[in-house]
């Protein structure tokens, strides 16, 4: 089944969402045309509520499902569950089983999940000939979480062999206490450990904060919202961020694979490159890569990644990523930190919750509702 219509979403399965909005280009940037690449969305599954998913071993996608589950996608579709932690975690709010990663030798499995207390919690388990060995589970990180919205929840293997993992601001919108700019908290920030380094894990000698008496050592950069979903260019090592807007502005931030950390991407003084309510612009303030406005139909930038498959062609370099309201697939052309250009590829995914890469470099689309799309050549 390929689609190449757009397809209506319906707003509010899972609360990422605020208003209606359509993305849209700020003023020193190009104008998105479709003039990009030819693509096609196929269905290759049905899932319930995909959330994450994560290249496995021999050739597999594992998919995490909202309520708990961990399904594996091959040629066939979905099997039946590997893993379920379903009566462990709660579906209110934006809580739920968030985020799934392996290692780079996929010995180790890592999950990321709000507990019944709402408690962003990263757990790891032990992998053997493609198995999940349960009785190996310990968990590695936790944070408590003030509301029910913005947990963030994705996490990643960097280049560098360390875990990066993407914590909200705690919720409450407009960042009440105002964590995404303070450095004594992990909310707010992206963050890098070494889980199999010490126990629960090890912290980065080279961590930017590292023997700051006033900041988390955790911390690799900081000012985000809610940076739902991130990735690195399998190409080039650069990190690439989603961090939902609060009400007027989406966001992708960049950071390039040489980086040293400490970016500050400004909430929430900021809202991508506009003061928020007033907010004095910080002296070391980020600003994103790209931005766009809700005058249209977008509400919540869903990240992706930058196409490294080789099905279609003229995708190749681009970031991918699309957002929770419109789920029109759009991609970015990124030199040097700087966008040249922006295409709008022309297909829907519906509510698209979030993007996962194979093994090969190819991606995938998950809507909320269900549907897990490959992105094939038109």
């Amino acid at each position: 089944m390929k689609v190449r219509t757009r397809l209506s979403a319906i707003i509010g399965t899972l609360g990422l969402v605020g208003s209606l909005a359509l993305a849209t280009a700020y003023a020193d940037e190009p104008t998105a045309t479709e003039g990009g690449a030819q693509v096609a969305l196929t269905e290759v599954a049905q899932a319930q509520n995909p959330t994450a998913g994560a290249a496995g071993p021999g050739d597999t996608v594992w998919i995490a499902e909202r309520a708990g589950t961990v399904r594996v996608l091959n040629g066939t579709g979905l099997g039946e569950p590997v893993l379920d932690i379903s009566d462990e975690t709660t579906t209110d709010g934006e809580r739920g089983l968030l985020g799934v990663a392996f290692d780079a030798d996929f010995t180790h499995f890592y999950i990321s999940f709000t507990d019944l207390q709402g408690t962003s919690t990263i757990d790891e388990f032990a992998v053997q000939d493609g198995t999940v060995q349960e009785d190996t589970r310990r968990t590695v990180l936790t944070q408590e979480q003030p509301e029910s919205n913005h947990n963030g929840g994705d996490i990643k293997f960097g280049p560098d062999g360390y875990l990066y993992i993407a914590l909200g601001d705690g919720g409450g919108g407009g960042d009440p206490e105002g964590n995404g700019q303070k450095l004594d908290t992990l909310l707010g920030k992206m963050l890098r450990i070494d889980p199999r380094g010490g126990e629960p894990y090890a912290v980065p000698q080279d961590n930017p904060f590292v023997g700051d008496p006033n900041a988390k050592d955790e911390i690799w950069s900081y000012g985000l919202r809610n940076p739902w979903r991130f990735s690195f260019d399998s190409g080039t090592g650069d990190l690439l961020i989603g961090d939902v807007g609060q009400s007027e502005w989406e966001e992708i931030d960049w950071a390039p694979a040489d980086s040293k950390g400490g970016e500050n991407y400004g909430w929430s003084q900021m809202e991508g490159t506009h003061p928020f309510r007033g907010g004095t612009e910080p002296a070391n303030h980020v600003p994103p890569v790209h931005e766009y406005d809700r005058t249209g139909l977008g509400c919540s930038v869903t990240g992706g990644y930058v196409y490294r498959g080789q099905a279609v062609a003229d995708l190749v370099g681009q970031y991918v990523y699309s957002d929770y309201c419109d789920g029109t697939l759009r991609s970015l052309e990124i030199e040097n930190g700087r966008v040249t250009a922006e295409h709008d590829l022309g297909v829907s995914g519906g509510e698209v919750v979030s993007f996962a890469q194979d093994g090969d470099g190819e991606l995938y689309a998950l809507a909320i509702g269900g549907t897990v799309w490959r992105l094939d050549p038109a």
